[in-house]
C-alpha cells in the first residue's frame, strides 16, 4: 500500500488576493498552479440534466484516491463478503470515489455516515492539526475570508468550479462565501442523502467543531449549486431546509419517489 506524506504549508504568509483563476486554470501566485479540470466547450458546468465533463490530472486523482482508500475501510466492513478492488493510486477516478461513498452509506444511519466522514477527515490530517488550525485561524473575518479564498483552488476536484462571493454574517458584509456553480459530488451521485450526510453536515461540523471556524453549506437542489459561508454558524439539522428535501426520483438509484423526504435524511 502506497503512503503519501504531506508537509505542513505555512498558509499565513500567502496573501489573500494572490489566488486567482484564468483560462480555466487556478493559480496561487508564487506557489503552484492546478488545472480546474472542466472540459465543457463553454468552460462552465453543463446545464441541469446533463453531466459535466471533466479531465482530471495527477493532483485531482491523488486526492480522489486518498479519500477513496480511507473510505474503503468502512465500505468493506459494511458489505459482508465484498472485497474492495486492489486499485493502484492512479487507478481511481471520480466515479469510483463516488461509488465508495455510496457503499459507506449502505447499512448505516444518518449519524453513522456522518461519523465515518469525520473519521476519514481526521485521518487525513497530521496529529494536532485541528489545534494548530485554531491557532492560525481564530474565528475572525480575515480567517473566514482567507479560507473561502483557499477553497476555490483546493477543492475544485471535489465540487467543481467555484468563486468567492460577498455574504453577510452577523450583519457584516464580507467575502467569506464560496459559490459552487454546480456541485460535482451532487451531480455525480444524484443522491440528496449522500450530499447531506456525506458532505454538507460532516463538513460543517468539522470546520465548526474541530477547527473552530463556523461554516454553513447551503445546497440548492433546484440547480445543484451550493453556497459555503465561512463564519456563519450552521443551524440545527431539524431546522435546516436540506433536512426536508425529497429524493431526485428520476436520477437517484436508491430513491423513494413516494416519500416526501429522502429516506437517507431520516434518523
Amino acid at each position: 500500500m502506497e503512503v503519501l506524506n504531506f508537509q505542513t504549508i505555512r498558509l499565513q504568509s500567502l496573501p489573500l488576493k494572490s489566488i486567482r483563476r484564468q483560462n480555466n486554470t487556478c493559480y496561487v501566485r508564487g506557489h503552484f498552479s492546478v488545472r480546474c479540470g472542466i472540459v465543457e466547450p463553454s468552460g462552465e458546468p453543463a446545464p441541469l440534466g446533463q453531466k459535466t465533463k471533466y479531465k482530471d490530472g495527477l493532483f485531482e486523482k491523488v486526492f480522489m484516491a486518498l479519500f477513496a482508500r480511507k473510505m474503503e475501510i468502512f465500505a468493506s466492513s459494511s458489505e459482508t463478503g465484498t472485497k474492495s478492488k486492489n486499485l493502484g493510486l492512479l487507478d481511481y477516478n471520480y466515479d469510483s470515489f463516488v461509488d465508495v461513498s455510496r457503499k459507506v452509506m449502505q447499512g448505516r444511519s444518518r449519524a453513522q455516515q456522518q461519523q465515518v466522514v469525520r473519521e476519514v477527515l481526521l485521518s487525513m490530517l497530521p496529529p494536532g492539526a485541528p489545534a494548530q488550525f485554531r491557532k492560525l485561524f481564530p474565528p475572525t473575518k480575515w480567517a473566514a475570508e482567507f479560507n473561502a479564498a483557499l477553497t476555490v483552488p483546493f477543492f475544485h476536484w471535489l465540487v467543481g468550479p467555484s468563486e468567492v462571493i460577498e455574504v453577510e454574517v452577523n450583519g457584516v458584509k464580507q467575502k467569506s462565501g464560496v459559490h459552487i456553480k454546480k456541485c460535482r459530488y451532487l451531480e455525480n451521485s444524484g443522491c440528496v442523502g449522500q450530499c447531506v450526510n456525506m458532505c454538507k453536515i460532516p463538513t460543517q461540523d468539522f470546520f465548526t467543531n474541530e477547527f473552530g471556524l463556523p461554516l454553513t453549506m447551503i445546497p440548492n437542489f433546484e440547480d445543484m449549486s451550493c453556497d459555503m459561508v465561512y463564519g456563519q454558524i450552521p443551524p440545527p439539522f431539524e431546522e435546516d431546509p436540506a433536512s426536508k428535501q425529497p429524493c431526485y426520483a428520476s436520477i437517484c438509484s436508491v430513491a423513494n419517489p413516494s416519500s416526501s423526504v429522502c429516506p437517507k435524511l431520516q434518523a
